[in-house]
């Protein structure tokens, strides 16, 4: 008999109003934290993501620097790297230089053309 005293009291102490309050706080709280805890999951994939890409270019640079690296252990590319920094020419070999002709510096004529009284000369010609 006490035995089914005991388990209404707990049947009763479970069914209180202040223990399925104290149980829904404790059940918001879990679902909170549950929540931040996907957002940083997501956050964390990002960045996983921009890393992974920050890698392979990183290698894809390393491969091109080793590739240059073996080039200038030859001679041909010594030679070649050397005319390419310096501008040098072999023995027999002529180089061509291309100069670009200087525009002529127009600012006064475009200081004119924003004026009131270069609108009405040119509009009254």
């Amino acid at each position: 008999m006490r035995d089914f005293q005991k388990n209404k009291s707990l049947k009763r102490t479970l069914h209180s109003k202040v223990f399925l309050v104290f149980l829904g706080v404790i059940i918001v709280f879990f679902s909170y934290n549950i929540f931040g805890f996907v957002n940083k999951m997501k956050e964390t994939e990002k960045n996983k993501q921009i890393v992974k890409e920050k890698l392979t270019s990183l290698e894809k640079s390393k491969e091109k620097l080793n590739a240059d690296i073996a080039k200038l252990n030859t001679e041909g590319g010594v030679e070649a790297r050397i005319r390419e920094k310096f501008g040098l020419a072999k023995e027999g070999e002529g180089m061509i230089l291309i100069v670009e002709e200087e525009k002529p510096n127009n600012t006064e004529e475009k200081e004119h053309q924003n004026s009131f009284l270069y609108f009405f000369s040119k509009w009254f010609k």
